[in-house]
Formats: structure tokens, sequence, C-alpha cells
């Protein structure tokens, strides 16, 4: 089995775009929720996301690729783009079969299809987008990123929920290590602002409605949290062989040592309450890995501000880390970002390889009151720290749970 190296970060994000954007939103420790300005959220009792504001699709593409993509696609191919320009990776590197692409997203296309619907409600087929059929499937980020960059590998799109990002980084990963590529571009994307794509998360109750004070709304393990932020994002990994990282000369930013997902089997919406199937999901990554419980230095938890969520993911650390899960650094970054559904697992990913990089662990923003029942070491404010291995899990609707193991280089 090879080891398989990260060489590349690309993000766009509501806190930061690029590798040192999102870093340095994270060490800034500041909330990016704000009201929502993109359409009228009036009629819902959540009327709060983290939205990308800075973003302006003809910075990273030509203008009719760009016309030419859903944001969903153009935020793929951008944070792909990012993440292969600092990996140094040529055209040569990327077409000659051996890279591939693997990305997942919850909704994919989705907001765009429901921009397309209004289009057609009132001006009929004539008016609704030649590139809707291309830009709602689920593979459509893969796809395009693959045309973008040239690689010739698999294209893998899958939509595991929340956990979609840590899948695809999963997947990949299995697939440098086994020989099937060389090199993987892997991560998630989400679009998902949008209001009847809002307003179906709205109806089922798991948004804040913390609608006069945003900034706090996003509030992991709080004792006051009261649901998740809906976020949109991207982020990218370029995973690589660890003997072609260095037979080119590449920086090594660090390396995936192990996955795990499991199926709670349980409920569509509600985690099982045991955390048994989520502590299975970590188990196997640690044995994948070869690390013990106690190796473990970090814990970037899913900790997506749900009682329910946090709930679950306490008992899962607490079974499958034993007695070191109450003296393991654990933070919970979507105070900062939001919950971007399936890019959550890539971002958070990015986030733990660059705190093994840097020396630096996140803190949880807005946690201000923790929950007794989390009995966990979550960190208020970020801490100076070198830990050798971090874990990083992410947990979905369907009761889909993914685990990545990370080791420090």
């Amino acid at each position: 089995m090879r080891r398989v190296a990260v060489t590349g970060i690309g993000a766009v994000t509501p806190i930061g775009s690029g590798a040192d954007g999102l870093w340095a939103g994270v060490v800034a420790n500041r909330s990016a929720v704000q009201a929502i300005d993109r359409f009228d959220a009036s009629p819902f009792p959540s009327r709060i996301a983290a939205q990308i504001n800075d973003f302006v699709p003809t910075d990273h593409l030509d203008a009719r690729r760009a016309r030419r993509l859903d944001r969903f696609s153009q935020l793929s191919v951008a944070a792909a783009r990012m993440a292969v320009g600092q990996s140094c990776l040529t055209d040569a590197d990327r077409s000659d079969g051996r890279t591939g692409v693997w990305i997942g997203s919850a909704l994919g296309g989705v907001a765009f299809g429901e921009e397309q619907h209004a289009a057609y409600v009132l001006g009929g087929i004539r008016a609704v987008a030649p590139t809707l059929a291309t830009a709602v499937f689920g593979g459509a980020g893969a796809s395009n990123v693959a045309i973008d960059l040239g690689s010739r590998g698999p294209a893998v799109g899958n939509a595991n929920s929340c956990a979609s990002g840590a899948v695809a980084i999963g997947q990949a990963f299995g697939a440098i290590r086994s020989g099937v590529v060389d090199v993987a571009i892997a991560g998630g994307a989400e679009a998902p602002l949008a209001p009847l794509t809002h307003g179906a998360f709205a109806m089922i109750r798991v948004l804040s409605t913390r609608n006069d004070d945003p900034a706090s709304a996003s509030r992991p393990f709080d004792r006051d949290r009261d649901g998740f932020v809906m976020a949109e994002g991207a982020a990218m990994l370029v995973l690589e062989a660890w003997e072609s990282a260095e037979r080119r000369g590449a920086t090594i930013l660090g390396e995936v040592a192990g996955f795990g997902a499991s199926t709670d089997a349980y409920h569509l919406t509600a985690p099982l309450p045991s955390g048994e199937a989520a502590a299975a999901a970590i188990t196997t990554a640690l044995a994948d890995a070869g690390v013990a419980a106690e190796e473990i230095g970090y814990v970037n938890a899913h900790a997506s501000s749900t009682q329910l969520n946090e709930l679950a993911e306490t008992k899962a650390f607490n079974l499958a880390l034993g007695a070191h899960a109450d003296a393991v650094p654990v933070s919970g970054t979507k105070g900062l970002f939001g919950h971007a559904l399936g890019a959550s697992g890539a971002i958070e990913a990015a986030i733990t390889v660059m705190a093994l990089r840097t020396g630096l662990l996140p803190g949880t923003c807005n946690l201000v009151n923790l929950d007794e029942r989390c009995d966990l070491n979550v960190l208020r404010e970020p801490l100076s720290a070198r830990p050798r291995a971090a874990l990083s899990t992410s947990f979905g609707f369907g009761g889909m749970n993914a685990a990545l193991v990370f080791r420090a280089v």
C-alpha cells in the first residue's frame, strides 16, 4: 500500500479563499454568518446564512466558460484550479490517465435547477438555460473539473449528504494507495442558497432561527445552540502518491493516513443516538491508518451546531477513543463558516491538514457555555500544539458517517 501525500489545497469559502485565505479566516476565529441578501428570506423562520460575497467567477474562468457553468460547478472548478496551482502539477502530470477527480456534494446543481424552474414558469421552455440538463446531474462538478484540467482518470461524483466531501477524499485516497491512479483532485462543493432549497431545510426545523444576531447563530457544542446555519463553499485537495510527489520535488503539506465509513441504518435525519455506527467509522479509520487512539492529538469534529448530532458525536468519540476522548483537543469550525453540507467535510479536511502543518489548532467560534453533556476537551480559542496525527469526522442525513486520519510531515 502506497503512502498518500497532500500537495495542494484550494478553497472558496465564506471566511476566505485559497489555502492562505481559508487559514486566515480560521485564525481570525470570527463568524461569517449574516442575514441572507441573495433572495427574499422573509417567509422562512431562518433568514441567515454564510454567503461567499467576494467570489467573481471570471477571476478564475474565462467569461464564456463562466457563463456555461452554474455556481456549483464554478466553485468546484475554481477550488480545483487553486489546489492544482499550489501543488505545481503540470498539464503533462494531469493528462496521462493516472489522475482522477472525486467530488462530493449533497445537492449539486439543485439550486440552479430551482432558478431555471422559476424561469420556466414565467416564460416557458424558451426561457430556460440550455445548460440546465448538464448542470443538475450529480457528477457535474467532477466532470467539469476533469474537463477543465484535462484529467483522464476516473471522475466520480457522490451525493452522500453532509459526509460527501470526506467520502470523496477517502475514496480518492484508496484509489491512490491501491495504485488505480497516482494523483487525485478530491473534495466537495455546495451552492445551496436558493429560496426553495433553503426553505426545505427550514421546514424540517434543523436551521438556526437566531436571526437577530447572525454572527452568533452557528455555535457548536454550546448549550444554547438551536440548529445549523446553511452555507456555500468548496474545498479541494490534491492527493498524490508519496513517491510521485517526492520525485517531482513537490511540497508535501500532510499525509492522508486512513479512512473509515459506516451507515447508521436508523433514520433519514436523526443520528443513531448511541453513536455506535459513527464510532465504527472512526475505529475503521484509525485501524486503516495504523494509528492508536492515544496518538490522535487533534479532532476536527462534524459539530453542526445541532443538539442531536453533537450528543451522538460525543458518544462516538468516547466509544472510539476511550479514555483519550477526555484529553484530546476538539474543535468545531462550523461556527466560522456555517454548514456547507457536502463541502463541509472537505473544508474541514483542509483545515485539519493546515492545523497539523502550522502547529495551531482552531478554536470553536461562538462557544460560550459548553453543553455539559458534551464531555469533551473542546477548544474555545486557537491553541498552539504540534500533534503528529489528527482526526476529521463528517456525518450526514441518511446516517452516513465518514472519518479521515491525517499525519503531520
